[in-house]
């Protein structure tokens, strides 16, 4: 049967890169065809990936969406990764940087987007006329004041359909901002979760004739919230030992990267993160229990047992969420060095075990030692850094 396969990659541009995708139609027998997906060549000079000279591109199919059910004319989503005209990684392939797959960490972001009235067009509900509500209602609201839900609602049928480990969805603080969640068990998975995601909210707000902004802040005037992408990870270690002193270490290393943090979360970050509308600002960096203006939010759960996930909130809604997990996974082994280098140096030292091991004295011979001592008291004067 004929079947259409969707190839989906990331473009060269900057700062962040642009969705693009073509379509072939191939045949196949059985959904166990699809394992086996060719590769595909573009036109690299026209996203930005190749000089005209050498334009040939390749797609690397990586990551597979179907629905459980496969018919004549279906569409499957492909991901794809960038590869040179040799072949050779591209240097666009920010998935590729990512590394190896790590299913023992656990990712969830949350998406935060405005929908516009069309291609450059107002932000929906301010281009209607008449008077607008402040703040305040539209966080999981219902009733007139509401827009956007019909898109919403379609988007997460979609990624459910095809296997996107979508969590939910909600209304945001701002008229026309919406935003949805996706979890993954695997760095790798939960970013090409995000960018398909993404796809698919582009292609039905295509559709539907409006167009998705993910800038973090494209209401200036007025006191409106900005977008962002939140991350929220754990390691292993984070969920089963734990320990105030290891998630210590966490901040400690965040903190000190702030700035490389910041260089891959997000361009034009500096409008949202003013330590306003639930931000710290993009400056500082901080971290608190419960709290929703600090850079790292932790969950009142971890507080108090010091086990489980962390809530990075300065990633902004634009960012790119192989960068974001790549430089959190650097800063994470950052701190795991930092917490061994600390308990090597704080840690009790059992005397007994060194003096068998080199022959100095025990604890034991020690405290024989200074009480066989004769005391001598004197009338001398008491000296402090040389001065009476």
């Amino acid at each position: 049967m004929k079947i259409k396969i969707e190839y989906v990659w990331l473009d060269g541009y900057k700062p962040e890169p642009n969705l693009r995708s073509k379509v072939k139609i191939i045949e196949v027998n059985s959904k166990e065809d699809l394992e086996n997906i060719p590769e595909w060549g573009f036109d690299g000079s026209s996203t930005k990936q190749a000089e005209g000279h050498l334009s040939d591109c390749y797609l690397k199919p990586v990551n597979a969406y179907v629905k459980s059910l496969i018919t004549e004319y279906s569409t499957v989503y492909v991901l794809c990764e960038v590869m040179d005209s040799n072949g050779k990684v591209h240097e666009t392939n920010d998935r590729a940087k990512l590394g190896a797959e790590d299913k023992d960490f656990w990712v969830g972001f949350e998406q935060e987007y405005f929908i516009r009235s069309g291609h450059n067009k107002p932000i929906i509900g301010f281009n209607n006329g008449g008077i607008i509500d402040p703040q305040g209602t539209y966080y999981c609201g219902v009733g007139g004041q509401m827009v956007g839900r019909s898109l919403t609602e379609e988007h997460l049928d979609m990624c459910l359909e095809y296997g996107i480990g979508i969590e939910g969805t909600n209304a945001e603080v701002a008229l026309g901002q919406w935003e949805y969640q996706v979890f993954a068990k695997g760095k790798v998975q939960a970013a090409d979760d995000l960018w398909m995601s993404r796809y698919f909210l582009y292609k039905i707000a295509e559709k539907q004739g409006y167009q998705i902004e993910l800038h973090p802040k494209p209401l200036t005037t007025g006191d409106w919230n900005g977008s962002g992408m939140h991350c929220n990870f754990s390691n292993k270690r984070m969920r089963e030992t734990g320990g105030e002193e290891y998630f210590n270490s966490i901040f400690k290393v965040f903190g000190s990267r702030a700035k490389v943090h910041i260089e891959n979360y997000g361009s034009d970050n500096h409008l949202r993160l003013t330590g306003k509308h639930e931000t710290q600002s993009i400056d500082k960096f901080s971290w608190g229990i419960s709290d929703r203006g600090a850079s790292i939010r932790v969950p009142k759960s971890v507080g108090e047992t010091w086990r489980g996930y962390l809530e990075d909130r300065r990633p902004s809604s634009n960012a790119n969420p192989y960068c974001v997990l790549n430089v959190i996974c650097q800063s994470l082994e950052h701190a795991q060095g930092l917490d061994e280098t600390l308990h090597m140096m704080y840690d009790d030292v059992n005397i007994g075990d060194l003096s068998k091991k080199y022959g100095t004295l025990s604890n034991e011979e020690l405290l024989g030692e200074y009480m066989s001592d004769d005391i001598r008291t004197t009338n001398e004067p008491f000296y402090s850094n040389g001065q009476q």
